[in-house]
């Protein structure tokens, strides 16, 4: 390839694909590395995805890769892949803002957390921070003091959030993988509204030392990308027990990308009903549609039932109903409020102006709440992780819409959804809540649909630890060309 080639190559390739160009010398790593930094300084200006560049950092760590690989060493399995974390990562020598102007007078952090370490360990090099929600609580990455991650198929409208830099950059062409967090659909919403993947794993199961939590009882970590097989690699490369977070699970990683042609034969895969399918413009429901038909369309999958032999179905494929979501949501509210609340107390009594001020009236409610009502939300939590460890006893994999519209305009408070108007705010996570609450793992996809229309996405959702299966589905899916994420 001459030097055109390979840039066009690298702003197009997933991360697989890049670190094989480098470990076989198509690419060095410092070419690769050099290219995303180049495509951040030119456009990044018209998206507003990154607070901070380590640009000095990052082309050293190219220039160790090339070496390594000169001298005949394994670079490792992302050898010279660029990336991007959201900025609640700690990274050694820069302070962790976490999207605030309060956190900007902390001290640098003195290591990396726990998965941007073993990104690096398998040769990725970190070329910068991205734009968030303040302290993650929020779904549109409309920040007061960085401003708004404008979203790269119609910078005239927001990007999702709060993770909202993290998937914008993937859609943008600027980095092939970056790493977020999930409390409410913080992962799920920015990957559907930008069109890029989206993997919010079993709570606990990646580690989250290092990450500035926002409720510690539902967030989770994940990584965005251009491909399932990106998402398996990462996957595989971030689990792993780790005694800094107390929650990280002692259970041994589960390599998924070995599984990701296994197929889906035997599984039994639903589509939500119910709850999940009201409150959504068609579109979105569309997006369901065509992916229930074209998973029908490979294997005649059904879930078994004892109250009726011929359930509804949506594209080919049987319902299921979750039972209570609503309230599932209303108890993730009270329980985000309130750890939230309680986290920021100090600064709330001390700093209040200094928050982000759609931030700071949503966590000083959190202060008021009764502590009845969290436990009263905390009890039904139990009762709504029962019911729905009876549904995957007969089903494997549930779908569901990942937003109810695609991306608004910025700075647009308010949507209407079948005639109803109804906030766009806390509404964006009327489908990823309840899962989150329960902590499900769930990867958003971006459905392929008519040309030049905003990006939707659905969720793949599993039982605690299916991972591997989820991906499987998905697999099969891109295979097809039913989902794709299409950079700019």
């Amino acid at each position: 390839m001459n030097a055109d080639e390979r840039r066009c190559f690298l702003e197009k390739a997933d991360a697989v694909a890049t670190a094989a160009a480098v470990k076989c010398g198509k690419v060095t790593a410092t070419e690769a590395v050099s290219a995303a930094l180049e495509r951040i300084a030119v456009k990044d200006k018209a998206f507003n995805c990154f607070t901070a560049i380590t640009a000095s950092s990052a082309l050293a760590a190219a220039e160790n890769i090339d070496n390594s690989i000169a001298n005949n060493q394994n670079p490792g399995p992302l050898a010279g892949v660029p990336f991007a974390v959201k900025n609640l990562f700690d990274i050694g020598g820069i302070t962790t803002l976490a999207g605030s102007k309060i956190n900007a007078d902390n001290p640098p952090a003195t290591q990396d957390a726990a998965v941007v370490a073993r990104l690096k360990q398998a040769g990725a090099v970190l070329v910068g921070t991205l734009n968030m929600d303040e302290y993650a609580y929020g779904f549109v990455t409309e920040n007061s003091h960085y401003g708004p991650t404008r979203n790269p198929h119609d910078t005239s409208r927001i990007a999702g959030g709060s993770s909202g830099g993290s998937a914008a950059a993937v859609a943008a062409g600027f980095v092939p993988i970056t790493l977020g967090s999930d409390t409410n659909g913080s992962i799920r919403v920015p990957a559907a509204l930008c069109g890029v993947f989206g993997f919010k794993p079993t709570y606990g199961r990646l580690s989250r030392a290092g990450a500035y939590l926002f409720s510690g009882s539902l967030d989770c970590v994940g990584p965005f990308g251009r491909s399932i097989r990106d998402m398996a690699l990462l996957y595989d490369i971030l689990q792993g027990p780790d005694s800094r977070d107390p929650v990280c699970t002692q259970r041994p990683p589960e390599l998924c990308s070995p599984q990701l042609n296994q197929g889906i034969e035997g599984l039994r895969i639903a589509v939500a009903d119910g709850y999940f399918a009201t409150g959504a413009e068609p579109e979105a429901m569309d997006a369901v549609e065509i992916v229930a038909k074209a998973l029908t369309n490979v294997l005649d999958c059904g879930i078994s039932t004892k109250k009726t032999t011929n359930p509804p179905k949506i594209g080919g494929l049987a319902t299921v109903s979750i039972p209570e979501s609503d309230r599932a949501r209303a108890a993730a509210f009270i329980i985000t409020a309130c750890e939230g609340g309680n986290l920021h107390l100090d600064n709330l009594r001390s700093r209040p102006q200094d928050f982000d001020p759609a931030t700071r009236d949503r966590f000083l409610a959190g202060t008021l709440i009764p502590a009845t009502w969290y436990l009263q939300a905390q009890r039904f939590r139990q009762w709504y992780r029962d019911r729905i460890r009876e549904i995957f006893q007969q089903t494997d994999i549930i779908l569901a819409p990942a937003t109810p519209i695609a991306a608004p305009e910025i700075g647009v408070e308010k949507m209407v959804i079948a005639g109803q108007e109804i906030l766009v705010r806390p509404n964006l996570g009327l489908f990823t809540q309840p899962l989150s609450f329960i902590g499900l793992p769930v990867l958003c996809v971006p459905v392929v649909q008519r040309p030049g229309a905003l990006p939707l996405g659905v969720q793949i959702i599993g039982a605690p630890y299916s991972e591997a299966v989820i991906l499987r589905v998905a697999a099969v899916l891109e295979s097809q060309g039913i989902i794709s994420a299409e950079s700019i």
